[in-house]
């Protein structure tokens, strides 16, 4: 009896340290970050107050995250509120959390219609040769400011219509015409030599008119020697959007040899007109079904990103913010949806484990 007692106590002790064998290994592969998965830097865009204030959320963005882009806190109606009014405090405390964490700090952005304060547009609509002088005088401050602390500048954001391949009517077009872009860019040279400066829009990976357009104006700067490094996908896609056009649109681009950056990465599953408010809610319900389709989504376009864009060209992957709780879909379109690769309660999704997946690939 004595003998078989310990048999059995000897089998049960094997399986006890086999599950716990398993459970290690298991807690192991999820301390995992994206970040140690990847070959190219893997970042996220954040409201550096939300991410200070939340000490979960800021674990979750250092495990997994060496990039890290500001969503709203860089751009000019932040930086330059009024007229000879700089303010740096927030762009600073972006730094110094980029700097302690070792995280590359990715500009964004220079120029975007969206983001001009009024009092910018009052005064430039009197008078554009101000306006001019302006834009120069504003970014070779900015730029000159952060030189070599920011690694790299949306220069110019959506400065082409939300679907074709016409320049958008923006207040900055109108005002100074399309040469306000290259002289951006070149403005932005001039105060930092060695950052890398972008090109950045949105549904360039789906409306190949508006890619057209998008590198032809590449083209065309090059030929002209203005300094663009990058061209930047924002990739906010749909579940939809068929890959075969995301991965025509990503070689088209990575044949100019210039940098690929997905900027602003998350994939939705109801859709919308591009405009305020303009969500259309299809679903208003995920299924666990519907977290698998995005997860194969998701690693689909880490997949492609890899076996498309040369390495040397490969700048990175950002996520515009990373859980559905902060994401910007709800509030901008007014609907539901699950965009991002952590859940409302900052859990891991399907999406993140697919993401992880197919950056060790």
């Amino acid at each position: 009896m004595k003998k078989k007692h310990f048999i059995k106590s000897g089998i049960l002790l094997i399986l006890v340290l086999s599950i716990l064998a398993c459970n290690n290994l298991k807690k192991m592969e999820s301390a995992i970050g994206l970040k140690d998965a990847s070959t190219f830097p893997i970042g996220t865009a954040i409201k550096i107050h939300t991410l200070m204030n939340d000490t979960i959320l800021q674990k979750l963005q250092i495990d997994n995250f060496n990039s890290i882009t500001a969503t709203s806190d860089m751009k000019m109606q932040s930086i330059l509120p009024a007229e000879n009014q700089y303010n740096w405090k927030t762009a600073d405390i972006i730094l110094q959390y980029a700097e302690k964490n070792n995280q590359r700090l990715f500009g964004h952005n220079l120029i975007w219609h969206s983001s001009t304060p009024k009092w910018v547009e009052e005064k430039g609509e009197k008078d554009s040769i101000w306006l001019g002088n302006f834009m120069q005088q504003y970014i070779k401050t900015y730029v000159g400011r952060y030189k070599g602390k920011v690694a790299a500048w949306d220069v110019v954001n959506e400065a082409f219509a939300s679907s074709g391949g016409n320049y958008r009517e923006t207040f900055w077009y109108k005002k100074l015409g399309e040469s306000y872009i290259e002289k951006a860019f070149r403005y932005a040279h001039e105060a930092d030599a060695n950052a890398v400066l972008f090109y950045n829009d949105f549904n360039i990976e789906r409306d190949t008119v508006k890619l057209n357009a998008v590198l032809n104006m590449v083209k065309e700067f090059k030929e002209k020697g203005v300094p663009i490094h990058g061209i930047g996908f924002q990739m906010h896609i749909r579940m939809d959007i068929p890959d075969e056009i995301i991965a025509y649109s990503l070689k088209k681009a990575a044949a100019t040899g210039l940098q690929i950056h997905l900027s602003e990465v998350d994939i939705i599953f109801n859709t919308h007109n591009d405009e305020r408010l303009g969500g259309i809610e299809n679903y208003s319900v995920l299924t666990d079904e519907m977290k698998q389709a995005q997860a194969e989504k998701y690693k689909s376009l880490i997949k492609m990103y890899k076996e498309i864009v040369p390495k040397a060209q490969q700048f990175g992957i950002t996520f515009w913010d990373f859980t559905d709780r902060d994401s910007w879909i709800k509030g901008f379109f007014n609907m539901k949806d699950w965009p991002c690769i952590y859940d409302d309660n900052l859990q891991p999704k399907p999406a993140y484990f697919a993401v992880l997946e197919g950056l060790k690939e």
